[in-house]
């Protein structure tokens, strides 16, 4: 085995640190693609992905961050809009028991609904995935050719590579299919069900992901409770403060704080806010004026139906 030598420096670089190359076992065997880079006994040297930008850092599931906003965001504006209405009736305990009795509702209906869109989206997906192995099976080596350099031309693969890519999809799906004979231990994840030409195109071609059975009450949950989170939010001022009016007062201002803590936590989550003050300037703001929009003109119909 060869040994490893440190890549050329830029200069310039403030890292002292050598980052070495990968091992190689000789000119004639290739590197596997999952090597990573040598790691040796010698004080301070390191591999190179172990560096870092300065913002880089690994994000929550965007499914469950969309999950977490739909949940909040309704939660902070529909029972707020409702406790504004009811606080003309001038009792804060009517307003908690009428909020109280739509917050929950609405975190069950909510929760219900995410499961139900889930559910949906896996239907979908299912009968996408019967449709595309169908017309797979059915279509010439040509045309499945061309349908993949259609995805990886746009991106820079040349034509003649995308050829052997297609090639190799349509010999591995054909394997997953008959099998090999193989332990699982030896197939190894090119074995397993999602691959081959339909997965390629359902992913790459048009965006499509498995949704899981634990995707359902995951996104259920999920709703649910971040709808009954920001819901009691509006009803807090309620419970220690007997005239209704001037609960609505508090009630406007304690939303309006956390719509944005919740706007620039969701830039930090997202990565939206990058490394600067401004991005979570800019995600708590326009939290706010979405969800004071949406209480608002919740608040507004209201008052002229009370009319």
């Amino acid at each position: 085995m060869s040994a490893s030598v440190p890549l050329p420096r830029t200069t310039g670089t403030t890292n002292s640190i050598p980052v070495w190359a990968i091992d190689s076992s000789g000119p004639t065997m290739p590197i596997p693609l999952p090597a990573k880079c040598a790691r040796h006994s010698r004080e301070g040297e390191a591999c190179c992905q172990e560096f870092k930008g300065e913002d880089e850092r690994r994000l929550i599931d965007p499914h469950v961050v969309r999950d977490i906003v739909i949940g909040l965001s309704d939660g902070l504006t529909v029972p707020f809009a409702l406790t504004a209405g009811l606080s003309s009736l001038g009792e804060s305990r009517l307003v908690v028991v009428g909020g109280v009795a739509e917050l929950i509702a609405g975190a069950i209906s909510m929760g219900i609904g995410g499961f139900l869109a889930s559910q949906a989206e896996r239907d979908h997906h299912r009968y996408l995935r019967r449709v595309t192995k169908a017309r797979v099976q059915r279509s010439c080596d040509g045309e499945l050719e061309r349908e993949v350099h259609a995805v990886l031309g746009p991106v820079g693969v040349e034509e003649a590579v995308s050829r052997q890519v297609a090639l190799n999809l349509l010999k591995v799906e054909s394997a997953s299919e008959q099998g090999d004979g193989a332990p699982d231990a030896e197939r190894g994840l090119k074995w397993g069900e999602s691959v081959g030409v339909t997965e390629f195109l359902l992913k790459l071609g048009q965006g499509l992901e498995e949704v899981t059975t634990r995707r359902l009450y995951v996104s259920a949950f999920t709703i649910g409770m971040g709808y009954l989170i920001g819901g009691v939010i509006p009803l807090i001022p309620y419970f220690f403060i007997t005239e209704a009016h001037i609960a609505l007062v508090y009630s406007s201002i304690f939303t309006g704080i956390v719509l944005l803590i919740f706007g620039a936590i969701k830039a930090r989550v997202t990565g939206a806010a990058g490394s600067s003050a401004g991005g979570y300037i800019r995600g708590a703001v326009s939290t706010l004026a979405v969800g004071g929009a949406a209480a608002a003109a919740a608040y507004g119909i209201v008052a002229l139906l009370d009319v």
